[in-house]
């Protein structure tokens, strides 16, 4: 462990919520919740005004629901996300070579690797201008810890929470971590804490005090020493800059077990097709292809296929999940579905023309069955995966000619002809509620329509910030105008209360 405060973590406050809040004016200052709105979905993120009422994130949605029945329940919007993630690492990256993303909204940094002097005063100011550039380029805020490793300093930002910078400078560390709880520690879950505990071990000093060799005795070697090291204050993991994926994958967690075999090949279907366009999006290709099945009493068991080498043609991705969900048997109930391709590269081997052929056939012979089985609930629409990412910028179109109406989710984006940019407040009975507004307008209006009106249509995120080089504002919300009372058919379960 270094002495000077040099490595930086920050992490992002209620970054999901935090993020809706800025894009939606009318719920900035109010309980706002995202995650899987199913009957098993769980929080992904609350904001801070739902957190006093006792709701976190993985708690199941349900529990939330009773406990802050007034809060605004959004589906995620991960595009969005990701776009104000990309601009947040852009900015770590601008001070050192080595930041280690740990999600979208949570990073570890060495600024001495960055030509900061490692002095507190100088590790201090960067940080500082940190959290203002991110509040200037995003909008949002992320609270920051300063230390001389990794460990104390995720530990600083946790203390700085919401908002705030904590550096803990050298010679403080003990009198710092002396009295907090042994789950404070980096790899001290559930199962060690109680192991620990029935021996008397309650905090980090009692932790350190009980010596080393106890320690290996009670955890084994490897688990032992290194808890000693960090219960002593240290800590010798480097910030390792960002490596490549190892695999890329999707999954959805059903709100009921479904037991139809033909249903559970279309989800598979549609699974492998959404892992094939992140696999795009990250301009990867991979030549082993996974299949993941939860059953009904939650047993877990996963196949895999490897491929003649790399591809990133969905025919053959679906192919050959195809050929691995028919190897299992479902007919009890599946709680979770998941499709995932391993062994990435940058290029796509070219012969693969004889698997191609062959994904094409099968691929005709889904969409056959697809068309034929109709009657099947719509995947996309009863599929809840606990913490959902939704396909496009909006709500899905139904097939056409399916004589099935769009589904318009909870908080996401859209655009009306007439009205401009807006986001779905509620849908149910046929009908969709949009407010209309904009991340830099006031709060905008209310208005109902079909959820078949030609004139409304999925929209994309937009910017948190406005450029400053933007002459014309986009076009947008209507003027912030008193919101319209809200008739009582646009909020069944499920949706946004007020």
């Amino acid at each position: 462990m270094r002495g000077a405060p040099t490595i930086l973590h920050l992490d992002m406050d209620a970054f999901y919520a935090s993020a809706e809040q800025a894009a939606k004016p009318s719920l900035r200052g109010k309980p706002v919740i995202v995650g899987g709105l199913g009957p098993r979905g769980v929080v992904a993120t609350a904001s801070y005004e739902a957190r006093v009422f006792g709701v976190h994130s993985a708690m199941a949605m349900a529990q939330a629901r009773r406990l802050c029945p007034n809060a605004a329940y959004l589906t995620p919007r991960f595009s969005l996300y990701r776009q104000v993630s990309d601009q947040v690492m852009g900015l770590l990256r601008a001070l050192s070579p080595l930041v280690e993303p740990l999600s979208l909204d949570e990073a570890f940094v060495d600024l001495e690797a960055g030509g900061t002097e490692p002095r507190v005063a100088v590790a201090r100011a960067v940080a500082e201008r940190l959290r203002a550039d991110i509040r200037a380029v995003t909008g949002l805020t992320g609270s920051v810890g300063l230390a001389g490793s990794k460990m104390l300093a995720k530990i600083a930002s946790e203390q700085a929470k919401p908002d705030g910078l904590t550096v803990i400078e050298p010679g403080t560390e003990r009198e710092l971590l002396d009295p907090m709880p042994v789950r404070t520690l980096p790899g001290v879950g559930p199962a060690t804490a109680e192991a620990l505990r029935r021996v008397g071990i309650h905090t980090v000093a009692e932790t350190r005090e009980a010596g080393e060799a106890e320690l290996v005795r009670l955890l084994g070697r490897a688990h032992g020493a290194s808890l000693y090291l960090m219960a002593s204050g240290r800590d010798e993991r480097p910030v390792v800059a960002e490596r490549d994926a190892k695999s890329i994958s999707v999954e959805d967690t059903f709100d009921v077990d479904v037991t139809d075999r033909t249903r559970v090949q279309l989800e598979v279907a549609r699974l492998a097709d959404r892992c094939v366009r992140r696999l795009r999006e990250a301009g990867r290709s991979g030549r082993t292809v996974v299949i993941k099945v939860r059953r009904y009493d939650f047993s877990t068991l996963t196949r895999s296929e490897t491929l003649r080498g790399p591809t990133d043609d969905p025919g053959v991705v679906r192919e050959a999940a195809a050929r691995l969900i028919d190897g299992v048997d479902t007919t009890a109930g599946v709680r979770l579905l998941g499709v995932g391709v391993s062994g990435l590269a940058d290029y796509t081997q070219e012969d693969l023309f004889a698997q191609a052929a062959q994904a094409a056939e099968a691929a005709q012979a889904a969409e056959a069955a697809q068309a034929a089985h109709g009657a099947v609930e719509d995947p996309e629409r009863g599929s809840g995966a606990e913490v959902p990412e939704p396909e496009g910028p909006g709500a899905p179109e139904a097939a056409e000619g399916s004589g099935r109406p769009r589904v318009w989710l909870p908080g996401v984006d859209v655009r009306h002809a007439e009205y401009g940019e807006g986001w779905v407040q509620g849908s149910g009975v046929g009908r969709v509620t949009v407010r209309f507004e904009v991340p830099w307008s006031g709060p905008g209006r209310v208005r109902t329509f079909a959820v078949d009106d030609p004139e409304l249509e999925p929209g994309e995120p937009l910017p948190l910030v406005r450029s400053p080089e933007s002459a014309e504002p986009p076009e947008s919300a209507e003027p912030p105008d008193p919101p319209e009372p809200a008739e009582p058919a646009e909020h069944p379960a499920g949706t946004l209360s007020r």
